[in-house]
């Protein structure tokens, strides 16, 4: 799987507790429903079925984990990044819309449950999530995002300065907004966590099984692994950005765009009294982002886009994180070491919502997580069991659209989106008087 970043380079994969034991798929079985791909939306599909008392069995080409749900950053804020309500309900339409946009809002709802109720050692903090304004321009903005997800039930609100500066330890916002639901996991640790849940409630996870194959038999399906098969009713794929095979042209309805998570050393007691005294999630503002948390040790974990010389350089890329964390929290005093550095795939769309394709009757595929990590992977999961249960798809939270490939555009545009947001910013700072962050 030489296409794929290292996944033994993650701090999540040096520090989470141990997987459980899985094995390769041996010879034929049946299932009801087999889903492919072990990460969150696969295994919390395959946890509501199980607990259904549906037979359920995930198979996985690599490990539990070993996609995006293993190499985020860990943030887990139940919002959408490129869209505002509002934004969805132009593009989505009634009942679309309204349906994900409280699947997304209660997100944490239903990770907290689960950790709460199978024991997910997974370093869970709801310590809630600060986006900062760096200059004038962009309190108009939090105000509308506050206005808008406080509509829909969320508990968010605005930070003065002053607020911000208690909250984050930063003097450079001039104002915030906070969300209160948010939390963050140690990323690989919470998917484990997951698999052992699945494995408890009688679902079967068979691990380093690439699927070849799927295709009809009789009335069900066999996907088809180089050393066995599952015979089941219905299929789901969950595979997202780390897509290879299994079924024609799956991996054609997205893009695959890079991101980069750094992890400093324990930072000491002193500086954790001042750089995020509250252990919040911490995002600068700007579209060209910077976010940054706490693991449960006491690191920094931050996390940004390749850009130029910023993730193929990697001692320059150590620097910058580094620059720009010193410069919005000029209290560090002690000499950041950036010992983790790994990067991960995300599986881009045009639209970046979640899509859920319709590859034949019983089987269908989810692609275009684009980026949403944690809280989304894991209230697709409510979505997909009930499709696997029989709702009708008039009901569902997603609508069931064809299979479409992105355009070619796609190979590119997310990266160029980032460079415009990155000069818009800094025009718009230039015109307010308002300082820019290092290497901006």
């Amino acid at each position: 799987m030489t296409r794929f970043s290292p996944f033994e380079d993650t701090l999540w994969y040096a520090t989470a507790p141990a997987a459980p034991e899985t094995f390769a798929l041996e010879g034929t079985i049946k299932a009801d429903v087999c889903i492919v791909g072990a990460g969150y939306a696969g295994l919390t599909t395959a946890l509501e079925l199980a607990k259904a008392g549906v037979s359920v069995a995930v198979i996985e080409a690599q490990e539990i984990g070993f996609g995006g749900s293993g190499r985020n950053a860990g943030h887990c804020t139940p919002t959408f990044t490129h869209y505002t309500p509002d934004d969805l309900r132009r593009v989505l339409g009634a009942p679309w819309a309204e349906r994900l946009i409280h699947r997304q809002t209660r997100a944490n709802d239903r990770v907290g449950q689960m950790i709460r109720d199978y024991g997910i050692d997974c370093e869970w903090d709801q310590s809630g999530y600060v986006q900062g304004a760096l200059n004038p321009g962009h309190l108009k903005t939090l105000q509308a995002k506050t206005d808008q997800y406080n509509a829909v039930g969320a508990k968010t609100r605005m930070l003065d300065a002053a607020e911000v500066q208690q909250v984050t330890g930063s003097p450079r916002f001039l104002g915030g907004w906070f969300h209160e639901e948010a939390g963050a996991v140690n990323a690989l640790a919470y998917a484990r966590g997951l698999g052992r849940a699945v494995m408890s409630e009688g679902g079967r996870i068979l691990t380093r099984s690439p699927v070849t194959g799927c295709e009809r038999i009789g009335t069900g399906w066999r996907v088809s692994t180089e050393r066995g098969a599952v015979l089941a009713d219905k299929v789901i794929f969950t595979t997202g950005a780390y897509t290879v095979a299994g079924w024609p042209k799956l991996e054609e309805t997205f893009k695959i765009m890079r991101v980069f998570v750094a992890a400093t050393q324990p930072l000491s007691p002193e500086t954790r009294a001042e750089v995020l005294p509250r252990n919040t999630t911490m995002h600068d503002g700007r579209g060209d982002i910077y976010v940054y948390k706490y693991d449960g040790a006491g690191r920094i974990v931050a996390s940004m886009f390749p850009m130029g010389r910023r993730g193929r350089d990697i001692a320059y890329t150590k620097q910058v994180m580094s620059d720009r964390l010193t410069w919005l929290h000029p209290q560090i005093r002690e000499t950041l070491r950036w010992e983790y550095l790994w990067f991960g795939e995300l599986d881009m769309q045009r639209r970046t919502i979640p899509r859920l394709y319709d590859l034949a009757p019983g089987v269908v595929a989810m692609t275009g997580l684009s980026g949403r990590g944690v809280p989304t992977g894991s209230m697709l999961g409510g979505i997909l069991s009930e499709w696997a249960l029989g709702l009708p798809p008039q009901d569902l939270g997603l609508k069931i659209e064809p299979l479409k490939s992105q355009p070619f555009y796609m190979s590119f545009a997310p990266q160029a989106h980032l460079r415009m947001y990155r000069l818009r910013d800094n025009i718009t700072a230039k015109r307010q008087g308002a300082p820019l962050p290092p290497h901006a």
